[in-house]
């Protein structure tokens, strides 16, 4: 056989195999998905978040791929959870909660990470600044610190009698000086005496419930660090073993039991870290030049079956307001 035959042949040969086709259909996409809590069947932020990627093009099973990863509320298992992510080379991590989103930062500097945090970015070391966040990492921040009076307004609201309330909060949290300024600022506002107590480790976290008790205190606030979401069911464990109505920064913490949270909406954040940030990210915009915005809708969370162990009567305002009601 003629060299140019034998060309020609070979070159019939590769255009009918299937290394043309592989061509023509890439690989889809991983985005990868990391959260501290668990996954919940009703009410699935996850729903909102794949309806934002389908309005950008991106049909899961068909345009691309999602890995899920959920700690169960065991903090521990984030790192090992986000280099499996990691390994299966993700094109985008999003994490939400505090404790995943450091996971996910340690676990890779170059992955881009789209976050929604409960606390101020720039302070946690995650963004230089909102509108230019540079490296690899951008997302949505609730700044839920700022929410502590509202949070105190609330519990007030469902345990009327209180005169005295609790302050559960972590020294060395970066943001943990405004939150506790608002803390204090509210409870003079409401006529209330607040008792602040500190807790830089767990141990810190039990010894902090004798003291309330021995100080009078007949309600909790606990403040929205890193600390406690880790920590999410020793705090409601002790917060019932005392019989002390407590208003928490998460939903996890009502989905353990705890009585009330308040703290940002996951569901239309959802939507829009899907359409505007996975979704631009995967057609090959960078986390660097997408800003970091603020969503404004919040939900508010009552857990009936705790509030009727703690032999309180929560109000029809209250359950008018909630977004959802535990029962």
């Amino acid at each position: 056989m003629r060299r140019r035959d034998f060309i020609t042949l070979l070159g019939g040969a590769a255009a009918g195999c299937p290394l043309a086709a592989r061509a023509q259909h890439a690989p889809m996409p991983i985005v990868g998905f990391l959260g501290l809590g668990f996954r919940r069947p009703d009410a699935d932020p996850i729903a909102t978040f794949r309806q934002g990627l389908a309005e950008s093009g991106f049909v899961e099973g068909k345009t691309v791929a999602i890995e899920y990863r959920w700690a169960n509320n065991q903090a521990g298992r984030l790192p090992l959870l986000a280099a499996e992510l990691v390994q299966r080379r993700v094109a985008v991590l999003v994490v939400i909660d505090g404790p995943a989103i450091l996971a996910a930062k340690a676990a890779t500097s170059t992955i881009p990470i789209v976050f929604w945090l409960g606390a101020d970015p720039i302070k946690f070391g995650l963004v230089a600044s909102l509108s230019r966040p540079g490296g690899n990492m951008t997302g949505l921040t609730s700044l839920t610190g700022e929410l502590t009076g509202k949070r105190l307004d609330l519990l007030r609201e469902m345990a009327p009698s209180a005169t005295t309330v609790g302050y559960l909060t972590d020294p060395r949290a970066r943001d943990s000086g405004d939150a506790m300024n608002e803390m204090l600022a509210a409870a003079r506002a409401l006529g209330l005496r607040p008792i602040i107590l500190e807790a830089g480790n767990t141990l810190d976290i039990e010894m902090a419930f004798p003291t309330l008790v021995e100080r009078g205190a007949e309600a909790l606030v606990v403040a929205p660090h890193i600390l406690f979401q880790r920590n999410a069911r020793k705090i409601v464990e002790l917060t019932s073993r005392n019989a002390m109505p407590a208003i928490y920064p998460g939903r996890f913490f009502t989905d353990l039991g705890g009585l009330m949270s308040y703290s940002g909406n996951f569901v239309g954040p959802m939507r829009l870290i899907g359409s505007l940030y996975v979704a631009q990210i995967l057609k090959g915009a960078k986390p660097a030049d997408l800003p970091v915005q603020q969503p404004t809708k919040f939900e508010l969370v009552i857990n009936l079956k705790t509030a009727k162990a703690l032999g309180l009567s929560v109000p029809q305002t209250l359950l008018v307001a909630a977004d959802e009601v535990i029962e």
